[in-house]
């Protein structure tokens, strides 16, 4: 048999992790005994226990140090990082430790340091400064590369306590929650967030306004609420035909009935775009003076429109190469303290997936799936609205 001894400490029962962790153990066919178990008796102590894993192959210990080392479990004792070299651009050694989300340390040169730059299914590479999150198309030959998961610690959040407004959704996703007071709520974190001088990024898809949303999400960038764009080409393509032709997709906003020939309209903005050059240039000759663009382009706020394979167009300012535009969302959410995502699934996933799990994520949608997938794809911090994006951006432009 094979043996290995853990330590954890944390809010352990309250946030379920405890009945978690010992199912994942038995699950990945390998036993345990608990040798010490401190519980914490107020709801601020947190709890500390020392446990043993058993099993009859290497393998499976291994496999299940993996999967605790995620839930912020770290082996007994201190040991000292590996580091590999990289051989070949973009190629990491093998075994290497690939990262989640979660607040992570590495025990490396006799102390435990910060890695930075955190996001999920990156390496870890030692830099100057300390351990960095790198993606694998940024590694370079002679990166030192973070190999196993024995120095790795990972500090998930742990669930607050259900006097926290904001976790008042974080039990599943339902579509029979009242949206209303989810944005007021979400409005008085909002509210809390600026006032400490922290960053809300916006993530829109155009759904934003064929709902009759894009006049509320404007008057939060108006308004100071929004310090950060991420969206398609399309957000800015249909924000741009409203206020050319008072349509969305050819239909009438005002109506909600479908204009003879609408279908064109989104083209003919494409092209209006084109003629002055650029949406700054069709804000500065004075042919734009309303809408999200027009008060995200005044505003100065940094926004990246992320082109795809069925963009028409594009608008001159959609970036077409993904990589760059994955590296303009990183650069844009970095030090943000709260994301809105707003019915768009491939840019919430996408930004997901570069957002550490501390960061206060917000999803909307009207379909339940959406959120559920976030969830599922390691946004697991996301609190779910299941709603009319343009009702719920509405309510909450009142609440604030």
């Amino acid at each position: 048999m094979v043996t290995r001894s853990f330590d954890h400490e944390g809010h352990l029962i309250d946030s379920g992790q405890l009945t978690n962790m010992l199912r994942l153990i038995v699950a990945e066919g390998a036993d345990f005994e608990i040798e010490r178990f401190e519980v914490g008796k107020r709801p601020e102590d947190e709890s500390r226990m020392r446990f043993v894993v058993t099993a009859e192959e290497q393998v499976t210990i291994d496999a299940v140090t993996v999967r605790l080392s995620d839930m912020g479990v770290r082996t007994r004792g201190e040991f000292e990082a590996v580091w590999i070299p990289v051989e070949k651009d973009r190629a990491a050694p093998e075994g290497f430790y690939s990262t989640t989300n979660h607040r992570t340390e590495v025990f490396t040169g006799g102390r435990a340091l910060p890695v930075s730059a955190q996001r999920m299914d990156a390496a870890v590479v030692l830099r100057d400064d300390g351990p960095a999150c790198v993606k694998l198309r940024d590694l370079k030959r002679g990166d030192r590369v973070l190999v196993g998961t024995e120095a790795v610690r990972v500090y998930p959040p742990e669930l607050e306590s259900s006097a926290d407004e904001f976790v008042f959704m974080r039990n599943g996703v339902s579509s029979e929650r009242n949206a209303t007071m989810a944005a007021e709520r979400i409005a008085r974190e909002m509210r809390t967030t600026r006032d400490r001088g922290g960053r809300i990024i916006a993530v829109a898809g155009p759904v934003v306004v064929h709902t009759g949303g894009a006049d509320a999400l404007a008057a939060l960038v108006r308004d100071g609420w929004i310090h950060g764009l991420l969206g398609g080409n399309a957000i800015a393509v249909h924000d741009l035909e409203y206020r050319l032709y008072g349509t969305s997709l050819g239909v009438d906003l005002s109506t909600g009935m479908p204009v003879s020939e609408g279908h064109k309209n989104h083209m003919m903005a494409i092209n209006t775009v084109y003629g002055y050059g650029s949406i700054a240039a069709m804000i500065s000759e004075g042919a734009l003076e309303t809408g999200l663009m027009y008060e995200v382009i005044r505003a100065g706020i940094p926004c990246c429109l992320a082109g795809s394979i069925r963009d028409d167009g594009p608008l001159p300012e959609t970036e077409m190469d993904m990589i760059e535009a994955q590296a303009a969302y990183a650069r844009i959410i970095a030090g943000a303290d709260m994301v809105l995502m707003l019915s768009t699934m491939l840019h919430s996933i996408g930004t997901g997936n570069m957002t550490p799990s501390w960061v206060k994520t917000v999803c909307v949608d009207i379909n339940p799936a959406v959120v559920t997938k976030l969830s599922d794809r390691g946004s697991a911090q996301a609190i779910g609205v299941v709603s009319d994006v343009g009702l719920f951006l509405r309510a909450l432009v009142a609440a604030l």
